[in-house]
């Protein structure tokens, strides 16, 4: 009986050791606190080194805390309150539901949500709610997470990545020095779907889409001189043959466009379609709104964006593109996993035994 007990310990202990290792399937999550809303993750990990894992569950709650920033700079004491509560809803799903252990679920603040003047209120906050900490990841760590996290290891060298989320766009690349020792790049700028929609909100006298549109048009040529900019402080960007793109304007685009989710983790997609979905959005969005009676799909994206902020999220795409040297012979994919990317990351740097490289 005793032999029996100590066995059935020292398998416990072992398994213990080998979750933390990432070699013993294990339950991870994540909540992230992005400029749109609150993301959850839970993943099932077998052997994260070989990308072996399950997205168990994934959901977002729409709490649009970065809309303030955009206005004076800080984070709306009203939008804390909404974010807070949200995270501790899910924080007791992940563990009620889902029975993650304690160690493994992480909490972040997007890089968008970190441009706030007021973040510890937020940090305050979500640690009296849940007693866990709110660690921010700011834009280059956050760019270097979503290649590692949403990018094949086998393209790392020849990517570039990009995410348009709610409050800023970040991304990167990586080249090599010694023997294939991989070096990351960072690229950022500071306006995404939500902050850049905020911004054209300042400047309109009516609430008409025509207005907005305008407004838009008159703001593109300092939006083209801010990712310029980007691209002349690391111009191999432009070289990459691969552009991979994530985040909120991405997803639009992509679901919209076609009618359904992506069905694979990258799906290709052309400039020629973001520019006929740019006028689409903009001259004939009823069709859209038909379209959302027969597809959940479609509806959860208007039921998370307006369409001001489909607008302002497809011109942050096009901006983006308009600018690569020869981009119709790159290779354009949508990362759907990009929302997760972060996650992954945070499980590989927390493998003991996964040496890192960059």
């Amino acid at each position: 009986m005793m032999t029996q007990r100590l066995i059935k310990l020292y398998l416990a202990v072992l398994c213990f050791f080998s979750i933390q290792n990432i070699y013993c399937q294990g339950l991870y999550a994540g909540i992230e606190i992005g400029s749109k809303g609150v993301k959850t993750s839970v993943l099932d990990v077998d052997n994260i080194k070989k990308g072996d894992y399950e997205i168990k569950s994934f959901w977002t709650e729409n709490v649009g805390i970065a809309k303030g920033i955009a206005i004076d700079g800080k984070l709306a004491v009203e939008d804390i309150k909404k974010a807070g509560e949200t995270v501790l809803a899910s924080y007791l799903k992940i563990k009620n539901e889902f029975k993650v252990p304690e160690d493994n679920i992480f909490i972040v603040g997007s890089s968008g949500v970190g441009m706030a003047s007021n973040t510890k209120d937020l940090i305050d906050v979500v640690q009296k709610l849940t007693g866990k900490d709110l660690d921010f990841i700011d834009a280059q760590m956050e760019g270097k997470m979503l290649l590692k996290g949403c990018i094949p290891p086998v393209d790392y060298a020849n990517s570039t990545v990009l995410d348009i989320g709610g409050g800023n766009t970040k991304g990167g690349f990586v080249d090599t020095y010694n023997d294939n020792n991989f070096v990351f790049f960072p690229l950022s700028f500071n306006y995404g779907t939500i902050t850049l929609t905020e911004t054209i909100n300042k400047k309109v006298k009516s609430d008409s889409n025509a207005d907005f549109i305008e407004k838009l048009f008159g703001t593109l040529p300092s939006l083209r001189e801010k990712i310029k900019n980007m691209y002349n402080s690391k111009p191999l960007a432009l070289d990459k043959p691969n552009l991979y793109m994530s985040g909120g304007a991405v997803w639009a685009f992509f679901t919209l466009y076609n009618g359904q989710e992506a069905k694979n983790n990258f799906s290709a997609f052309t400039l020629e379609e973001v520019i006929n979905f740019d006028a689409m959005i903009k001259n004939n969005f009823s069709k859209f709104e038909e379209l959302a009676k027969q597809n959940k799909e479609v509806e959860r994206v208007l039921k998370t964006y307006s369409q001001k902020h489909l607008i302002a999220g497809a011109n942050l795409i096009l901006v983006c593109l308009e600018d690569i040297p020869n981009i119709n012979n790159k290779k354009l994919f949508f990362a759907k996993q990009g929302q997760i990317a972060w996650l992954v990351s945070y499980i590989v740097d927390r493998s003991k035994k996964i040496k890192k490289v960059w």
